[in-house]
């Protein structure tokens, strides 16, 4: 829903800015309620600020602690070219900005004012989406995660999100009471003998994770999967690869900001990402390797299963994603920074000396490289399939402007 408040000076004709305001406001084609009256600011998907005429500065002014109560969100400003309507947009984005408040003005061709608005609304129906999930956080995260961390201040403050601690334990008597009963998770793929005999029980992990997902309402989670090694001498790559496929944002390792950087890509864009790392990097061509032992079964077209990596037991996926656009990225534990970058799948690889799955991303900008090797967000980053940077972005700047 876009709700469209006005701010008009009264000097103007009333009949003259009613007759330009239908005018331009029909030419957008777009589904609207107009107000005149701010007290509801903020409590639709999307509030537009139309300046309908200059003049109207020191009222906008006198409206800014109201509007900032009812909403943190960007201020957005929509203006005509009449009655000096941008003119006055402009001196209060000016304003804005010196009280650093983010802001935008939505000018131009009436195509482009509604497109921009499609997308302000896309992002909008994401936060809203993502306000009120719950993130599980099964064990903490593995040892060798020391920049990882995640503050669930900022987290629930600026998305919504609340990230719910579950133990280890808790997940290993939930599997220790899990009986199969004929279930069996479709596999299009014939596992060699040494992964076979591991199937049953990567099958009900799979089934108490679910479990534990129903338990605590989640809409995603993730796991310090290393402690399922020893635990129960297989791994949770088939179930996180099943369970994300099925739509539930499941990650490794117990890396809060990976999964949290998933479920944006989920609700934002509706796809599902693959968390992985990047193994190697050349920053002259932009081209990288990024590889991890499981991926979503819905961004492959095929794949094959085998041991784990590191430890050689188990079930991990070697998935074959299908070469072309792509886009890599990160957002930190506070939502402080973010990492964009679009590049291309240029093909999928078959090392024995890395994870099971590996693809070779070249960046479309060989700058951003250096990135990974500047500046990073952690070692895991999320590859989702397209070409999204600027929702991504809009979507990040809006919470750390």
């Amino acid at each position: 829903m876009v709700t469209i408040y006005t701010l008009t000076s009264a000097l103007h004709d009333a009949e003259a800015v009613a007759a330009a305001t239908r005018d331009f406001l029909g030419s957008l084609q777009l589904d609207y309620v107009l107000k005149d009256n701010f007290d509801d600011y903020g409590s639709t998907q999307l509030s537009l600020i139309y300046v309908r005429t200059g003049g109207t500065e020191n009222i906008f002014k006198g409206l800014l602690p109201q509007l900032l109560r009812h909403s943190p969100h960007p201020i957005y400003l929509l203006a005509s070219g009449k009655s000096n309507s941008l003119a006055a947009s402009m001196e209060i984005l000016s304003y804005l900005r010196q009280q650093g408040v983010e802001g935008e003005i939505l000018h131009g061709s009436a195509t482009y004012i509604h497109e921009r608005i499609k997308i302000l609304l896309q992002v909008a129906s994401a936060r809203q989406h993502l306000s009120g999930q719950r993130l599980g956080i099964i064990g903490h995260p593995s040892d060798w995660l020391i920049s990882s961390d995640a503050d669930p201040t900022p987290i629930q403050d600026k998305l919504g999100v609340e990230l719910i601690d579950i133990s280890i334990r808790e997940l290993l008597e939930v599997f220790s009471r899990t009986n199969l009963d004929n279930k069996s998770l479709q596999l299009s793929t014939t596992p060699p003998a040494c992964v076979a005999q591991a199937l049953p029980d990567a099958t009900r992990l799979y089934y108490a994770l679910q479990q534990i997902v129903e338990r605590y309402n989640l809409s995603g989670f993730t796991i310090r999967c290393f402690d399922l090694l020893t635990a129960i001498h297989n791994t949770g790559c088939l179930a996180l690869a099943q369970l994300n496929a099925d739509g539930i944002v499941a990650g490794c390792e117990g890396d809060v900001p990976a999964a949290l950087s998933m479920m944006i890509a989920q609700a934002l864009l509706g796809l599902t990402g693959f968390q992985c790392n990047p193994s190697s990097i050349d920053p002259e061509s932009g081209t990288i390797t990024l590889a991890h032992c499981t991926i979503p079964l819905n961004l492959v077209s095929h794949y094959e299963l085998d041991t784990h990596f590191e430890s050689g037991i188990g079930v991990g996926i070697r998935g074959y994603m299908p070469e072309g656009p792509v886009t890599v990225f990160k957002f930190s534990g506070d939502l402080s920074r973010h990492f964009v970058a679009e590049g291309y799948l240029t093909g999928n690889t078959c090392s024995a000396e890395l994870c099971r799955t590996q693809l070779t991303i070249r960046l479309d900008n060989t700058d951003k490289a250096r990135y990974f090797l500047t500046n990073p967000i952690g070692n895991h980053h999320i590859v989702i399939p397209g070409h999204h940077a600027s929702l991504l972005e809009l979507l990040a700047n809006q919470m750390h402007p």
